[in-house]
């Protein structure tokens, strides 16, 4: 990057995509401007850059804006060459990297929503379902860690410790809110490793939002406004 560059990021504190775009300009040693948006009040600069879905993150590189986080990834990867490498230089390495950061992108907002707003049997059978990811997942991570220990002491976190770190190290804000255990040591051991050596990483622990921070503002009342809604005034 040159010192002519300029980089922004529009984002919001408790977004995974957010946080996982930041964790990416840091791990490159790229410098940027972040600006918090309000879902509730956005900026006339994110609905111009966004136009299409009016969402966060947006990255904005010398004026030029780049919506999506899996996309924005991407485009820094490929523009700040000269930094840590996000992706492996074998293709088929890469193309395993690529297809669980799709896994992980797309399988867990949804169900994880469900069990954040429900209870009871609707819940049990969504965390069923949550589970069985977790154990499909732990498999695929076994790929990147043949001796079942995951460690970063000797490489920098990739696209997948990123995106991974995005969405698990907050999941014991999810456990701590519901009561349940979702990330399970002696089901998914190598999972329950890699998130616990991500969570270690001081570049991690300072960009993902704290959990108690995270239950307080956002799931909690999230969760009641679903369990417990305020009564229609008449």
């Amino acid at each position: 990057m040159t010192g002519k560059d300029s980089v922004i990021l529009h984002g919001m504190w408790a977004s995974p995509y957010s946080t996982r775009v930041e964790l990416a300009l840091k791990v490159k040693g790229i410098p940027y401007e972040y600006v918090e948006e309000d879902f509730k009040n956005k900026t006339p600069e994110l609905l111009k850059y966004n136009p299409v879905h009016k969402k966060i993150p947006v990255l904005v590189h010398n004026g030029k804006p780049i919506a999506e986080s899996l996309v924005i990834l991407q485009y820094i990867e490929e523009v700040w060459k000269d930094g840590p490498q996000l992706l492996p230089d074998d293709p088929h390495e890469k193309a395993l990297v690529r297809f669980w950061v799709h896994f992980i992108n797309t399988k867990y907002t949804e169900i994880m929503t469900t069990v954040i707003t429900t209870e009871g049997e609707v819940q049990e059978k969504a965390l069923s379902q949550v589970y069985e990811l977790m154990k499909l997942l732990d498999e695929g991570i076994k790929t990147f860690f043949p001796d079942g220990n995951p460690t970063f002491e000797a490489k920098n976190l990739g696209l997948l410790d990123i995106v991974g770190s995005s969405v698990f190290c907050a999941f014991s804000a999810v456990e701590e809110l519901i009561g349940v255990k979702i990330i399970d040591p002696e089901k998914t051991p190598v999972l329950f490793s890699w998130i616990t050596a991500l969570r270690e990483q001081p570049i991690v622990m300072e960009t993902i939002t704290p959990p108690e921070k995270l239950v307080s503002l956002i799931l909690r009342p999230w969760r009641q406004g679903f369990i417990n809604p305020h009564p229609s005034q008449s």
